[in-house]
This record gives C-alpha cells, sequence and structure tokens, in this order.
C-alpha cells in the first residue's frame, strides 16, 4: 500500500460573533464556519466546495472518490491542502481516461454547499452487489438514541449537516459539514486515508434529504441501508430500487418511513397508537 503525503491543515468548526438578542442585549454567539476550498487534480481545477474546513483532506479524497475522479486508494500520492490561497492540490498516480468527457458533463443536482455529478455518474452500473443488510425496529430507535450524542457543531452554531457510518445502533464515525454531500464525501475520503474499514458499517445517517446523489454515495460506499431525519426524493426512490437500498426517511422519535423495505425491515418493536396518529 502506498504512502499518501497528507497536510493537516483542520480549522475549527466554529468562530464567535458577537449578536443582539430579543432583549436588546449584546452576547457572544458561536454560527458555523464557511471555506471556500478549491479543489486541483493533477494541476487541473476541478471544483469549489464551501466547507468547514474541519477535515480538507479526507472531504477532498472523498470527493474525488465519489465522483468517480479516483478510482483506486493506490493512485492517490498526495493531498495537500493550503488555507492561505484556499486550495487543495492532489496528486494521482493516475487519472480516468475520460477526465475531459467527464468534466464536460455535469448534472446540477439539490445538494447544498455542492451537488453536481460529474458525467454518467447517475447512470454508474458498475457497482457491486450490496448485501440485504435487515434492520430491526428496536435497532433503528436505540440508534437514533445513541446519535443524539453527536451534533457537536449543529447544537452550537447550528447551519450544518451531519453523517454517520454505523453499525447497527453503534456510530462508528460521524461528520459534520455545511452541507450534507460534504459530510458523506469526508467519510468516505476517512475510509481510504485513515483505513476506516467499511465492511464494519452497514448504516449510513445523514441529517439532509434522500436525494439520487445520496442513495448513490452511500450505494458506491457498498452500504445498503439510509436513514435520516428528512424526506425523500423520487429519484432517490428510483436509485434505491436500483442498488438495493433500504431508505428509512422522516427518522425522528418513534416516527419513519420506510421505503424498498421488502422482507429486510423486522417490526419488532411497534409503539402503541396515541389519539391523532395517522393511520
Amino acid at each position: 500500500m502506498h504512502d499518501i503525503s497528507l497536510s493537516q491543515a483542520r480549522l475549527p468548526a466554529t468562530l464567535e460573533i458577537e449578536v443582539l438578542d430579543e432583549f436588546g442585549e449584546a452576547r457572544r454567539q458561536a454560527i458555523a464556519a464557511e471555506r471556500a476550498l478549491t479543489v486541483y487534480l493533477n494541476r487541473r481545477e476541478i471544483v469549489t466546495l464551501m466547507t468547514l474546513g474541519a477535515d480538507p483532506e479526507a472531504l477532498v479524497v472523498g470527493y474525488l472518490r465519489n465522483q468517480g475522479l479516483l478510482a483506486e486508494r493506490e493512485h492517490l500520492a498526495a493531498v495537500h491542502v493550503d488555507w492561505e490561497v484556499e486550495a487543495a492540490a492532489v496528486v494521482t498516480r493516475h487519472l480516468p481516461e475520460d477526465l475531459e468527457e467527464r468534466l464536460g458533463q455535469r448534472t446540477v443536482t439539490t445538494g447544498c454547499g455542492q451537488g453536481t455529478v460529474f458525467g454518467r455518474l447517475l447512470e454508474a452500473t458498475s457497482l457491486n452487489a450490496l448485501p440485504a443488510t435487515r434492520l430491526r425496529q428496536s435497532v433503528l430507535y436505540r440508534l437514533l438514541e445513541n446519535l443524539g450524542a453527536y451534533n457537536e457543531t449543529y447544537r452550537s452554531a447550528g447551519a450544518v449537516h451531519g453523517c454517520a457510518l454505523c453499525r447497527q445502533e453503534t456510530v462508528l464515525d460521524f461528520v459534520e459539514d455545511v452541507g450534507r454531500h460534504n459530510a458523506v464525501d469526508t467519510l468516505a475520503g476517512r475510509q481510504w486515508l485513515e483505513a476506516v474499514d467499511s465492511g464494519n458499517a452497514d448504516i449510513f445517517y445523514t441529517t439532509g434529504r434522500l436525494t439520487s446523489e445520496m442513495v448513490l454515495k452511500v450505494a458506491q460506499m457498498g452500504i445498503a441501508v439510509l436513514v435520516s431525519r428528512s424526506g425523500v426524493t423520487q429519484k432517490g426512490v428510483e436509485l434505491a430500487e436500483r442498488f438495493g437500498v433500504l431508505l428509512i426517511a422522516r427518522a425522528k422519535g418513534r416516527h419513519f418511513q420506510a421505503i424498498n423495505a421488502g422482507e429486510r425491515l423486522d417490526l419488532d418493536a411497534v409503539p402503541p397508537r396515541r389519539p391523532g396518529d395517522r393511520r
């Protein structure tokens, strides 16, 4: 396995400003950082990402990986982030033969912060078959409770999304960033840079919408259960059915909406109905 030359350019995820509250009193308030980072791949400008800057190397690698511009970890030689010029220089030993075609064809998606998919990535057919991961209702509820211990930046400053790699109810890794796509890309980058074994993760959690790009990125990571406290889009459902991803949308408290569940969801903790519950 090749060594990768990495900068260590992490910045604080929040900063403080002075605000005036509803009582007319001035106080200090933490807010989420938002920094521009332009990504260069072998000196070719690729994209500018808006990010907290908390783990920029992993974000950049995960972004390029999920866009299909980095196919193997062994291709990666160096990732250097320089905040003075707001740039990330990525050096790879191999570029896709159809790089220009990929960069020339973009689909604008619903991502916040950034949300473009290069080339025909949405038409990808080379994904490995996903495991038919089963999920118990009781495990889902325990996972949601465990996730309450995270979201540190959101609790102090708001304005961010969070994503997590999970093994059933256990949270293996958690990332927050300006956009949900940044957070999932950072987790994908950590899998390579920190040798996080995605085989140990069987559930992916996000605070953002379950869109086509989110489903595709999670499927690329080999995970077949995608959970969100938010809703789902039509294209997200279509890709989930195509790749075999179980979607759990609007998961808050004891409520959720399972999509593409088949026989994979075990309803072992059905809550009692209360007056006013929708039937």
